[in-house]
């Protein structure tokens, strides 16, 4: 049985108390705190990097998840390891050689995620997902939040789950509490919500109901 693991994306929070807001989304149950990296070349956005996670590292023993929507993704692996990255999940379309690059995320002391574009087929990735710890199955196209939720995407999450049973997969992108059961009934078991979470009346509680769904659907 695979375990519920949310994971609040800080894009969403409040950039002026990322520390507070960290704290407030564990107290809340939060099991990750997803950051969102992104370089403005690999998508049109610009976020943060590593002197970020650096900072934020000493004031939360929070699991950092780091998903880097970067090109080249190979040259950040030693400053996020140093920064104090928990995972380090990139994008199979960035890199030309990503076993390479998943053993040097291992080597440093991280885990190593791969995550793949609406329209990357699962196929590309399914000889490497017995390397790495987590795989992450976008469900809009990476670059800006507050997008819809594309359902179609479900099918590779599907795919994945019956071929590796405890692998954790991640599902990034429009999630929230109309579609959270489409997403754990394909077998997803890792959510990133950034809007769903921080903007509701009372996050605590939509953490609450995805956990649920997925416990619920795990069960079935």
């Amino acid at each position: 049985m695979v375990v519920p693991k949310i994971a609040p994306s800080l894009l969403s929070g409040d950039f002026a108390i990322l520390a507070s807001e960290c704290q407030r989304m564990v107290d809340l149950g939060a099991d990750y705190i997803h950051m969102d990296v992104m370089d403005g070349h690999f998508v049109p956005n610009l976020t943060i990097g590593a002197p970020v996670i650096k900072s934020l590292r000493p004031h939360t023993k929070a699991f950092l998840d780091c998903h880097l929507m970067v090109s080249h993704p190979e040259q950040w692996v030693e400053d996020f390891a140093k920064a104090g990255a928990d995972m380090f999940t990139f994008h199979y379309e960035a890199t030309d050689d990503s076993l390479a690059l998943i053993k040097k995320i291992h080597e440093l002391g991280m885990k190593a995620g791969i995550a793949i574009k609406p329209k990357t087929p699962v196929d590309a990735i399914m000889p490497l997902v017995s390397h790495v710890d987590m795989v992450l199955v976008m469900t809009v196209e990476p670059g800006f939040g507050g997008q819809k939720f594309m359902a179609d995407c479900m099918p590779k999450v599907t795919t994945l789950r019956k071929a590796f049973p405890e692998l954790d997969i991640e599902v990034d992108g429009g999630l929230d509490l109309t579609n959270i059961d489409q997403a754990a009934e394909a077998g997803a078991n890792v959510i990133v919500a950034g809007t769903s979470i921080f903007k509701a009346p009372s996050p605590g509680e939509v953490i609450a109901a995805f956990k649920k769904s997925i416990q619920t659907c795990n069960s079935a």
